[in-house]
């Protein structure tokens, strides 16, 4: 995957170096962090895109984040899109958690998935809800889920 700053930067390390080296500095500045992951997807004619989001909270003080898109042509209903939009988060979540156990840091993973049962993506709810707690990271679906809902949905083009 292709990471890159909120102002377009492309990262010229690894994910996870970016991910250390911003916690140790937010931290050595005296603050209090929390790392909330999520993804979004938009269907575009035959593509589908994915924005997947690293997004680091200051408590009370604002944050950043990271992104990183990618694109296929394979069709998915819209239950299947959801819940890959929830395993491309947890991967990033699973490869990164070794850092936020070392450094005492809070992580969520943010599903775009509505809690409402009138909307289409309802239907992943369960499998979404499981999937993340099954790994062992705290869930947050619609509308309490702004990694995915809010963050990734602007970077996805």
């Amino acid at each position: 995957m292709v990471w890159k700053k909120f102002n377009g930067e492309l990262l010229s390390v690894p994910i996870k170096s970016a991910v250390e080296d911003a916690i140790i500095h937010e931290r050595a500045a005296g603050y209090k962090l929390k790392v909330c992951i999520g993804t979004d997807s938009q269907v575009k004619g035959a593509e589908t895109e994915f924005a997947t989001v690293i997004v680091i909270l200051r408590e009370k003080r604002g944050g950043f984040m990271f992104m990183s898109n990618s694109k296929t042509t394979q069709v998915y209903s819209v239950r299947e899109r959801m819940l890959v939009e929830v395993a491309n988060s947890i991967e990033i979540a699973y490869s990164l958690c070794e850092l936020f156990t070392r450094y005492n840091v809070d992580m969520e993973v943010h599903a775009d998935i509505n809690t409402n049962p009138q909307f289409k993506s309802n239907e992943a709810l369960r499998d979404a809800m499981g999937y993340i707690l099954g790994m062992g990271f705290a869930f947050k679906a619609k509308p309490d889920a702004f990694a995915s809902s809010c963050c990734a949905d602007k970077v996805v083009n």
